[in-house]
């Protein structure tokens, strides 16, 4: 299977991880004017496990270190498949959760909230569990990425104009999102081998976990988002039929959003042998100012903003670059 043999090359698969989850959900904001969200989520879903099985034949079963992926999957045991699909329910709950909250409470809330204590929670629960790196420069850089989510934060709220309440259910969903989104990657983590190239019986190697992982959400998705279809957080209510109806170019979408995230989770992962898993997960937590940049730069969405708005934002990347940066040097 393919291995990253070098650190700098770790790094480079982290930034891809990054951009790949701060763009994915430029495929829903295409689809979002003829396509809710419950129907699109469908083939997000779709799209993360095809991507898994196409690296598993791929990636996962070249050339000779490690072990196939097949011969992976069917060697793994029945505590380390668990842990892996287990992920992937969290992670399926989590992402749930946080859209609800943005629903509720819009996005200056939602994501500071939820996406800063994911990334915080998730750095501090991988790093305590696999130790790798320098852990001041780690927490520095993660604390200055934190800063600049709270800078968005407060640039969309200047954006808005209107200071609104925040409803109380906004700020418990955004917790709870954050707090499972910060537990996902350690049960992927805990399911995988310490070596890829020399892996230990029972474990699984990178795309073997990541598949079994896509397999929780699949399986979750039956759960959590037939709820969120049948009582949505906003709009009429949804079925089966709903989903059939659509049009190639609204699934195609979707699924290509799955594979876009899907690409990212597997590069991360692919990544953490070199890296550590604390920062992988770290680095790919900074998909948050990505997005930002995509929100900046080609949705223009503070061109008509306030004055001082601009000075946010600048002070955002500075932290955000500086954060990063740092995460990177404390795998030196």
């Amino acid at each position: 299977m393919f291995i990253i043999d070098t650190y700098t090359v770790a790094v480079i698969f982290c930034v891809i991880t990054m951009l790949c989850w701060g763009s994915w959900a430029n495929t829903q904001k295409l689809a979002e004017k003829s396509w809710r969200f419950e129907l699109f989520y469908w083939d997000y879903v779709v799209g993360i496990v095809l991507l898994s099985l196409l690296f598993g034949f791929t990636l996962g079963s070249m050339g000779d270190d490690g072990r196939p992926f097949i011969a992976d999957l069917l060697q793994a045991d029945a505590a380390n498949l668990g842990s892996a699909f287990l992920g992937g329910v969290i992670f399926n709950f989590a992402n749930i959760l946080i859209v609800a909250a943005i629903s509720v409470a819009g996005m200056a809330v939602a994501f500071p909230v939820g996406i800063g204590l994911a990334l915080v929670l998730g750095v501090l629960i991988n790093y305590i569990a696999t130790p790798h790196g320098d852990p001041i420069w780690l927490f520095l850089g993660v604390a200055l990425v934190t800063g600049a989510i709270i800078l968005t934060s407060i640039a969309h709220k200047k954006k808005a104009l209107v200071a609104q309440k925040v409803p109380a259910k906004g700020i418990i969903l955004s917790i709870a999102g954050g707090a499972f989104m910060s537990l996902f990657y350690y049960f992927v983590a805990r399911s995988m081998v310490s070596d890829f190239t020399n892996p230990e019986p029972g474990f699984m190697a990178p795309y073997a976990a990541v598949f079994v992982f896509s397999l929780g959400i699949l399986a979750s998705n039956f759960l959590f988002n037939t709820f969120i279809m049948k009582k949505p957080i906003e709009g009429e209510p949804l079925n089966y039929g709903d989903y059939f109806n659509g049009a190639v170019r609204e699934h195609s979408i979707g699924i290509l959003g799955g594979i876009i995230w899907c690409i990212g989770m597997s590069f991360s992962i692919i990544a953490a042998e070199r890296a550590g898993f604390a920062i992988s997960y770290g680095l790919g937590q900074g998909a948050t100012m990505v997005a930002a940049l995509w929100g900046v730069f080609v949705w223009k969405e503070f061109a008509n903003a306030p004055a001082g708005t601009n000075k946010l934002i600048t002070w955002m990347f500075i932290l955000f670059f500086t954060g990063l940066s740092l995460i990177v040097y404390a795998g030196v």
